[in-house]
């Protein structure tokens, strides 16, 4: 057996793990833990396709970033959800269940044969940066669909401050036309005081 497949072997096994144990777990700082574990997992498997660079981003991104800050909001929070919400699980059970089916019957058809094709993983010289492939494809092939997601996100984001706008309150601003139209007299009093000292 190759040290490739073994690798594969030992990381798909902990992805599914990992993920299965995602879903199942109670605790949701565990759900979280276990979701970085399923990344790592993931980022092992780019780098056997020679993917460095999506496996970089899984781990610097998601990990490094996104994961950190829900965790940190899982943490902040302290969420008690597993005393107010018994019985949830078996509430949902079917409705998982035909969704779980939907996904897999989904995953069976784009993976097939026919759709899929056979692939066979390519091995490039150490000159080969699939950095610059990946920006080829996306700018070239994929710029339409690229430029849709940039605007999705920027709706996304400006609809989120709109939303978290509170109105004017307790906010200072400058007002320049009453700044340039104030006189020395309505701002300023001269008061003549006796000098120390001096006797009256």
């Amino acid at each position: 057996m190759y040290i490739e497949q073994l690798v594969f072997i030992v990381s798909s096994a902990a992805l599914i793990g990992c993920a299965l144990m995602m879903v199942i777990a109670k605790n949701t700082v565990h759900s979280a833990l276990f979701l970085v574990m399923c990344f790592v997992a993931s980022a092992v498997l780019w780098i056997l396709l020679e993917a460095e660079f999506l496996a970089l981003i899984l781990i610097f991104v998601y990990v490094g970033a996104v994961m950190t800050l829900f965790l940190f909001v899982i943490m902040l929070l302290n969420l008690d959800i597993i005393s107010r919400e018994k019985g949830m699980f078996v509430r949902f059970l079917p409705i998982g269940i035909v969704l779980i089916l939907g996904m897999l019957a989904m995953m069976v058809y784009v993976i097939s044969p026919e759709h899929f094709g056979h692939l066979v993983p390519v091995h490039e010289s150490a000159d080969y940066s699939n950095i610059k492939e990946l920006g080829m494809v996306l700018y070239t092939q994929y710029v339409y669909p690229l430029e849709a997601a940039a605007a999705l996100l920027l709706v996304a984001i400006i609809a989120a401050v709109g939303l978290t706008f509170r109105g004017k309150a307790h906010r200072k601003a400058q007002n320049i036309n009453e700044q340039l139209l104030v006189k020395k007299e309505d701002r300023l009093t001269i008061l003549k005081m006796p000098s120390e000292g001096k006797e009256e």
